[in-house]
């Protein structure tokens, strides 16, 4: 423990400059230029997880891994890819909308933590807006190759180009990993095995000897862009992303998925000075599919029972219209329509074939599908409306918006399977955030606000592979009340932002362990999800020190509390399931050459402490890690980044195991998965 916190102290927190933290609005934070700094990964989750002490860390597997924003993920937060709202269809999180666009497309991601934005569906608790690279006039290109422990290797590259009218880009690339060892030398497949040990009656899910060895993943993105500009003043904006990932390892799950597919289409037309009434008036709509089968395929499980495999399949479409008018020199208001589509379906199979209920009397069953999912459809509409308002001491933002909801499942089962019930959810958000410039160094800010999420189609109506229905479908959605409080000191060497937030969550849906079932032998969980009250508060500091003009800081520390307010039932922890405990980061970044880097980085945790036991979570150590990069830049454009994380090699987990997810439990501890130990990685880069 002295350890963790002399780690802390002595550099305070993280944010180091390989993605250099910078601020959009005061109240959110922002990562730049990440496809041309996060070179060692495609995971956007990991490098938000790096540079924003907000966010954590929801490890998985090698790539595709989930986040927590504040305390708060799933869709709790709100992702979305140039305006684009892309969902996964594994209901075991094994594809968070953050894992469908690739750091090497990306280039910022802003997190704007609290319940203030009114433009878009469901940001509950944060918004997180994921922009990627955009066409330039001039011809440019850029070609990385890189290298990594464990058996990584990457190819990407993009060109761009175009006429003052029209402008294009095709982005391209291709990774592979093996398993990745822990600070320990564990494999996944080690993982496994040794969690097996402790408790024998997970023995099933062990790999078999023929995947032992297994490629953690392979993965391949394609996106193309155009932008046409019609007239001088109207401007349209197309858009493509495609995303296959083949063979992608869940150690810690009893399935892997067998692929990845996902497709997001997007098309924007923007149309400036209308007239009085109109300073930019905008047409949004995007489209976006995922197929994402997981199975037992290399599971020691499907030589006993066969191959089962659980098909999921999910698609978004969504349009916006929005309307900006300046109201004199100071005011500016926005008006819109919003809404959106989404499917998602979920079928079991055994070896290929479609899994159906035995037949039984009086009511036979037999050849009736098991569904997981049974084709629930997500129906949103919404108006909403903000003022801007800007002074010489006063930044004042307004923000309405009102939600109706319908969410249908087709119900296709037959009696006595109990059937599931349609809901309707209205809602009203709203918000008031001000920033008050007292001087050019000192800025203070504060908000308060309203945002509310309704239920998803697993915690509604999710049911087992032996019909157990997980989900409970007389949820009421989860409104969050949430004030913040924060100030922000800008010097010409010194910077410093501090925040404070306090979350009222008055329906927050919540996994219940207590409600199972038992069937065949198995224990089964039924009913599983309930509303709850609960609070959430915290803090969180970032800023930067410039000693010298090549010598800078960079530091972030961030620390969350939640607490249950109602309990769930047959339940007394009143600990907050997935509240991260004080965390830090620190970089000390020396530009030695030109554009040329090293940088010195130490992150580290303190020990889970709070945690509810009763659904899962485990008491965690803490950690602390350090890694070393340096980045040189060559003439003509050629650069080489060389670097290594983990330098002492240390073995750590950074995620819980909350038991809303399904993970190995052999009657014990629910299986942990172990954090990447030493990896060295290199990256070559050329860009004309």
């Amino acid at each position: 423990m002295k350890t963790i916190y002399l780690s802390l102290l002595c550099a305070v927190a993280l944010s180091a400059n390989e993605l250099t933290m910078e601020t959009i609005d005061i109240e959110s934070s922002s990562i730049d230029d990440v496809s041309g700094e996060e070179i060692r990964s495609a995971d956007a989750a990991q490098a938000l997880a790096r540079k924003v002490p907000t966010v954590s860390l929801v490890r998985r597997s090698g790539v595709a891994n989930d986040i927590i924003v504040r305390g708060q993920k799933k869709d709790n937060i709100n992702v979305l890819i140039d305006g684009a709202k892309i969902y996964g269809a594994c209901p075991n999180r094994m594809d968070p909308a953050i894992s469908h666009v690739l750091t090497n497309n990306i280039e910022s991601i802003e997190v704007i933590e609290g319940p203030y934005d009114v433009e878009n569906f469901g940001s509950l608790s944060a918004l997180v807006k994921v922009k990627t690279k955009k066409p330039t006039e001039d011809l440019h290109g850029h070609i990385d190759l890189g290298a990594g422990s464990f058996g990584y290797l990457k190819a990407a590259a993009d060109m761009s180009g175009g006429t003052e009218h029209f402008k294009f880009l095709l982005s391209l690339s291709a990774e592979k990993s093996g398993q990745y060892e822990d600070g320990a030398g564990n494999t996944f497949n080690d993982q496994v095995n040794n969690y097996i040990k402790a408790n024998p009656t997970a023995a099933p899910s062990a790999y078999q000897d023929q995947y032992s060895d297994l490629d953690a993943y392979t993965k391949k993105t394609l996106m193309a862009k155009m932008f046409i500009d019609i007239t001088e003043d109207q401007e349209l904006r197309l858009g493509y992303t495609a995303n296959r990932s083949d063979d992608v390892l869940y150690p810690s799950s009893k399935m892997d998925a067998l692929y990845d597919d996902s497709n997001l289409y997007s098309a924007e037309y923007r149309i400036k000075e209308l007239g009085t009434l109109s300073k930019q008036l905008s047409f949004e709509y995007y489209y976006s599919d995922v197929e994402h089968p997981m199975s037992t395929k290399y599971r020691k499980s499907s030589l006993m029972m066969g191959v089962i495999t659980s098909q999921l399949t999910t698609t978004m479409q969504g349009a916006k219209l929005k309307n900006v008018t300046d109201l004199g020199s100071s005011f500016e208001l926005t008006l819109g329509l919003d809404g959106s589509l989404r499917t998602w379906d979920g079928t079991y199979y055994k070896n290929g074939d479609a899994l159906t209920y035995p037949g039984s009397a009086p009511l036979p069953l037999q050849g009736i599908t098991k569904k997981s999912i049974d084709d629930v459809k997500t129906l949103n509409m919404a108006l909403f409306t903000s003022l801007k308002h800007s002074s010489e001491l006063f930044d004042t933002k307004l923000g309405l918006r009102f939600d109706n909801t319908d969410i249908t499942p087709s119900n296709t089962d037959a009696p006595p399977l109990k059937t599931q019930e349609a809901q309707n959810y209205k809602a009203v958000s709203a918000n008031l955030f001000t920033t008050y410039k007292t001087t050019e160094h000192l800025n203070f800010f504060g908000g308060i606000g309203k945002a509310s999420r309704v239920p998803d189609a697993r915690e509604l109506y999710f049911k087992g592979m032996m019909g157990n229905v997980v989900g409970s479908d007389d949820l009421k959605q989860t409104s969050n009340y949430e004030a913040d409080l924060g100030m922000r000191n800008s010097y010409d060497n010194f910077s410093l932002k501090s925040k404070l937030f306090y979350s009222y969550l008055s329906n927050y849906i919540y996994y219940n362990s207590a409600n199972t079932v038992t069937q065949m032998g198995k224990v089964l969980a039924k009913n599983a999800f309930e509303n709850i009250d609960a609070t959430i508060y915290g803090f969180d500091i970032t800023g930067s020190y410039y000693p010298l003009d090549t010598l800078y800081l960079d530091f972030g520390l961030a620390y969350q509390r939640g607490e249950k307010k109602s309990l769930p039932s047959n339940q007394t922890d009143t600990d907050l399931a997935e509240i991260p405990p004080l965390r830090g980061n620190v970089a000390l970044n020396y530009i030695y050459y030109e554009e040329s880097m090293a940088t010195v980085e130490v992150i580290g945790a303190d020990r889970w402490k709070h945690i509810d036991q009763e659904n899962g979570e485990q008491k965690l150590d803490g950690w602390a890690i350090m890694n070393l990069k340096v980045a040189h830049k060559f003439s003509h454009g050629f650069g080489l980044t060389l670097g290594v994380d983990n330098l002492f090699d240390k073995t750590y987990a950074v995620s819980n195991t909350y038991r809303d997810l399904t993970l190995l439990n052999g009657g014990g501890d629910v299986m942990l998965m172990n954090e990447p130990g030493r990896y060295y990685y290199a990256n070559a880069s050329y860009q004309f």
